[in-house]
């Protein structure tokens, strides 16, 4: 195996608005760019977009995203462009968010691997896999809104889009030979829409995390109260939330009050580590709103779309499952890229609609099974 600092491909950092004609009239040139982000999401309340990495017909360009940079001219060739990038899911909302940028045509080496059912999907092992490159995985959890950025983390961003044409070459002969590469197409061309949606806005519900369905007294109050403290407290310091307490930590002081445990004795077991003489009193006082809060005047879950399914239409569901399950067998692929367990109950409830809720290879693989075909 080549460690990552073996053979380094060389690179252009852009962070002066001078810098940016190169790249642009390399746009120009070619119809295929290889394309990947770095965000904050780890470090900061808001993320942004720290880092475009571009590989244009062999020339790497980095984009410093945080200079002052004037990248309208970027975005409107990069429209123009078929995009080759890895996990595009999480980037496409991120440019959509920043800037309204819509993807023309994508190949995604990702969803490529997963319709090959590649036991290792990231990009990380297929680089290992194909090319025995062993990526640093500290560039995974760095700050990339830090600057300057360290010449270790330019040399990680690089990699990050050097292999993909000859990774995505190895993957499209397989798809071919399997006959899924209209599959992968489909797949590509959805996630592209259902990115323009960018991230979702925050809900009154949110609250709402992991066992909260089971509270009914004091806590359900008190996780609304501790929950929004830690919202707060994440936006003054300009941090992610996990990174003013654990989700885990939330629900551990919830679930103290729903068994009547008394404000002293849930904060005298509480450790919030460097920051605990900080944010303890702010707690304390979110803790105290929580158990003086009527349970009945919280925001309500917003009803389910449909009534449940009806004893025929749940047969049909598990029908329509084992039948996913063992095309999924047959084709050596994870069940879930067939139908999700939410997709399998709106074709149980309705299955002339398939079609509307699955993609056409998808439907196609489902259609003509028995459980769509009754005798």
């Amino acid at each position: 195996m080549r460690p990552l600092n073996e053979n380094l491909p060389t690179y252009t950092l852009i962070d002066q608005p001078d810098q940016l004609a190169p790249l642009l009239a390399a746009l120009d040139r070619v119809d295929e760019v290889a394309l990947d982000t770095e965000a904050d999401n780890m470090f900061h309340y808001r993320t942004r977009v720290c880092l475009l990495q571009f590989l244009v017909a062999g020339e790497i360009f980095l984009v410093d995203v945080l200079a002052p940079l004037p990248l309208a001219p970027l975005w409107e060739k990069l429209a123009t462009k078929h995009l080759l990038m890895h996990g595009s899911d999480f980037d496409i909302r991120l440019l959509w968010d920043l800037c309204q940028f819509r993807p023309k045509s994508l190949f995604d080496t990702m969803l490529a691997a997963q319709l090959l059912n590649h036991s290792r999907i990231g990009l990380a092992g297929l680089l290992e896999q194909h090319f025995g490159v062993i990526l640093d995985k500290e560039g995974q959890k760095a700050n990339w809104s830090k600057r300057p950025i360290t010449k270790k983390l330019l040399d990680y961003a690089a990699l990050d889009v050097w292999h993909l044409p000859a990774l995505r070459d190895i993957l499209t002969r397989e798809l071919v030979r399997l006959d899924r590469i209209d599959w992968l197409d489909q797949q590509c061309r959805r996630q592209i829409e259902t990115g323009l949606t960018g991230f979702p806005p925050p809900e009154e519900n949110d609250w709402r995390i992991g066992r909260s369905e089971r509270l009914r007294g004091p806590g359900l109050g008190v996780l609304h109260a501790i929950w929004h403290w830690r919202q707060d407290w994440a936006q003054k310091l300009d941090v992610p939330s996990f990174k003013v307490c654990s989700g885990d930590l939330l629900l551990d002081i919830a679930y103290a009050a729903e068994d009547g445990e008394s404000e002293a004795t849930i904060m005298a077991k509480v450790n919030l580590g460097k920051r605990h003489d900080r944010l303890a009193p702010p707690l304390a006082a979110a803790l105290r709103l929580g158990f003086g809060r009527d349970p009945q005047t919280l925001p309500r879950r917003r009803r389910a779309e449909h009534a449940p399914l009806t004893p025929d239409e749940v047969a049909l569901q598990d029908r329509i499952k084992a039948d996913r399950d063992r095309v999924a067998a047959r084709l050596e692929i994870e069940p879930t890229l067939i139908a999700n367990r939410a997709q399998l109950a709106q074709i149980a409830r309705a299955p002339d609609k398939i079609d509307d809720v699955l993609l056409p290879w998808q439907a196609g693989l489902l259609r003509g099974e028995p459980s769509l075909n009754p005798a």
